[in-house]
């Protein structure tokens, strides 16, 4: 039984009175080995921070090396530490304040592989001194019960109710929270949303306009958009205030980029709606919404230039402060003139990061929520006192890094064969200049839909990068986030164009003096894997090697399946997306098995590390299995590593340390130190 022990109660006290609570000055660090590589793949012992409604109070998540995650309430005012939920044999997961009094979370298992999982978070309340907590809903799984009377004065919720990503009212003890509908194989098919009170643990269900997916609350904590979607097209339902009845706002195509598209950032205080749309050119701006014409109003608010908008409002109860966003980096748009000069005034005192501020709901509290990072510096968390302008570190999302050792990363664009232009990511080994022709790997982003890393800490390319070698990261064509012309490009191009774009990369690379042209090895994860083993096929005399984990070894694998694994796809994508983004199984049956590794494994010679899942279910393990029987007939430089209990991607400390371990043996070997170049 999952119980918060007296015991683990006094061990995790301990633990958040040993929070920092001032800055304090970086040493240089004498060391001449590069740092361990548990550094970088363990599991974080900060899970973040956020302040309560009034600002007076910060609820905070935390550990320590092989212990479970907590969480404690710190008053700011007095600096007391309360520990309100720390449990022996689970990690605290999302947390969310319900008002200035009470907090809800869930639970999660750091320790636990997806294979073994077969668990919902449950759902929990309590006040920020500890009183009064509560369970809420059940656990898949295993059941925890709070209070031996709880369960039995009432019926929880179900498994499948789940906290929202976004504030309430904020002012009483109730709040929205989701509980999801599926279909016999699982798949979700409808999101109701309840109104939950959390001392009582009573649920009203919220009137929707049918079937839908996803909800958003207004500033004011109520709900106010819906999001359905059937087969390819998706529509936008919104409530009006005046009758309370649902209508239809827009609608548009799920796989398509039409100018017509947009996608709902959030509400402002006095009930703005502002959307992301590309309002007839390339790239998506913010922009408010016209509930009268159903249109966005004519001016954007926030372009970002040489890249979509993505990103989200900031506001208290009252006004819209400013708008957070990314281009090559975190960037703030303050509309506020004060949070502007706060946003100055910051800047100064940590002139070496990105700091983003976050606020409370209270408008005048006196405290700012600072996140603050760099390509060497992985996120600290710290509060400004706007009275007394002192920062004060609260944690460390990886305490073991030292950022005087980390290698620099720039943003760059370089040219691909037919002048498009590709946005990548280059890291260099801490004091490389950039004509030291170094080992270089080409880390390839999976997807492949989606934007690649952004500048910053990121634990695989400071490792790579503490190991001596130059990382690139390309946003080939088909990344989104660079405008539709860059998304349309990539459309039914695996293996082909997209490809192109890869290996232009580390010839761009080698022509700048960065790589060293008889030491270069394509890496990726997902289409990222993939993409290693065409890179492989298609360019055997640029790359000398290859490292492929969960990759993708046949497109019409993705269709087909296999009666052994259920794949997580969804049939609206297999119907409608695949087939205009990547091919159409049977009018392009000749080009998917001309760009398919798994069609070209004899082609295959250099060596090879293959790493895969056994309980992946969006690249299920057979990919693996049958790509490694094909390519080791004719290749025996193969090197296979089979997690049997991780899904897609490792999520086990120990495994991401075994891998990458693995991976730093096999690179010293083939492009390292280690390495026979003739």
């Amino acid at each position: 039984m999952l119980f918060p022990t007296d015991l683990c109660r006094r061990a995790a006290l301990a633990l958040l009175l040993t929070l920092p609570l001032a800055l304090m000055p970086c040493q240089a660090s004498a060391e001449s080995a590069p740092p361990p590589l548990a550094s970088f793949f363990n599991n974080s012992t900060f899970g973040g921070a956020g302040l309560s409604p009034s600002g007076r109070y910060l609820a905070v998540r935390a550990s320590a090396p092989g212990r479970r995650i907590v969480l404690g309430v710190v008053d700011l005012q007095t600096n007391a530490v309360k520990v309100v939920a720390a449990y022996s044999d689970a990690d605290i997961g999302h947390v969310v304040w319900v008002n200035d009094e009470r907090l809800a979370f869930d639970v999660t298992e750091n320790d636990v592989a997806p294979g073994d999982v077969f668990l919902g978070a449950g759902l929990y309340a309590v006040n920020r001194d500890g009183a009064h907590l509560v369970q809420l809903a059940d656990r898949r799984g295993k059941s925890f019960v709070t209070e031996a009377g709880s369960r039995a004065a009432r019926q929880l919720l179900p498994w499948h109710t789940f906290l929202m990503d976004q504030n309430g009212a904020q002012d009483s003890e109730l709040l929205y929270v989701t509980s999801n509908e599926y279909d016999d194989d699982g798949r979700v098919t409808n999101v109701r949303l309840l109104h939950l009170n959390t001392l009582t643990g009573r649920a009203t269900p919220v009137r929707g306009p049918g079937r839908v997916h996803g909800w958003m609350l207004d500033r004011q904590g109520q709900p106010r958009l819906a999001v359905g979607h059937k087969d390819d097209l998706a529509t936008i339902f919104y409530l009006e205030p005046s009758n309370g009845q649902w209508r239809t706002l827009a609608t548009y195509r799920l796989f398509a980029s039409g100018n017509d598209a947009i996608l709902p950032q959030g509400f402002g205080p006095d009930g703005t709606l502002y959307v992301s749309a590309r309002g007839g050119q390339d790239l998506l701006s913010l922009y408010a919404f016209d509930y009268q014409t159903g249109k966005i109003r004519p001016e954007p608010l926030v372009e970002t230039r040489g890249y979509d908008f993505t990103g989200d409002l900031i506001a208290n109860r009252t006004r819209l402060l400013g708008v957070r966003y990314q281009t090559d980096a975190m960037g703030t748009a303050w509309f506020d003139p004060a949070m502007k000069t706060l946003q100055d005034r910051i800047d100064k005192l940590l002139p070496g990061t990105v700091n983003s501020l976050s606020v409370p709901a209270s408008a005048d509290a006196p405290w700012v929520l600072v996140s603050a990072y760099s390509d060497v510096q992985p996120p600290v968390y710290l509060l400004y006192h706007r009275q007394t302008e002192k920062l004060s570190k609260v944690g460390e999302s990886r305490p073991g890094i030292d950022a005087r050792r980390m290698g620099r990363q720039e943003a760059l664009r370089y040219k691909a064969r037919d002048g498009l232009e590709i946005p990548a990511l280059l890291t260099l080994p801490p004091g490389t200049p950039k004509g030291s022709k170094l080992p270089l790997v080409v880390l390839v982003h999976g997807g492949p839909y989606v934007r690649g890393s952004t500048w910053g800490w990121e634990p695989e390319s400071q490792f790579l990068a503490s190991r001596g070698y130059a990382v690139l990261e390309p946003d080939f064509r088909g990344s989104t986030g660079y405008g539709a012309k860059h998304f349309t490009a990539g459309w039914k191009q695996w293996g082909l164009k997209m490809q192109d774009d890869i290996a232009d990369g580390a010839r761009w690379a080698i022509a700048q003096g960065i790589a060293d042209p008889k030491r270069i090895c394509i890496a990726g994860a997902s289409y990222g894997g993939y993409a290693t083993l065409m890179g492989l096929v298609n360019d055997p005399d640029l790359y000398r090697c290859g490292i492929d984990w969960a990759g993708v070894t046949d497109i019409q694998l993705l269709y087909d399946g296999h009666w052994s694994f259920r794949s997580d796809m969804t049939e609206e994508w297999k119907e409608y997306g695949m087939p205009q983004l990547v091919g159409d199984r049977v009018k392009d049956a000749a080009q998917l098995a001309a760009t398919s590794p798994l069609r070209q494994a004899a082609r295959v010679t250099r060596p090879l590390l293959l790493a895969y899942g056994g309980s992946d279910q969006r690249v299920p393990i057979y990919h693996g299995r049958k790509f490694l029987d094909a390519v080791t007939r004719t290749n025996r430089q193969v090197e296979w590593i089979e997690y049997q209990e991780e899904g897609h991607g490792w999520s086990l400390p120990k495994n991401r340390i075994d891998f990458w371990s693995r991976v730093e043996k096999f690179l010293d070997r083939h492009i390292g130190k280690d390495a026979v170049i003739k």
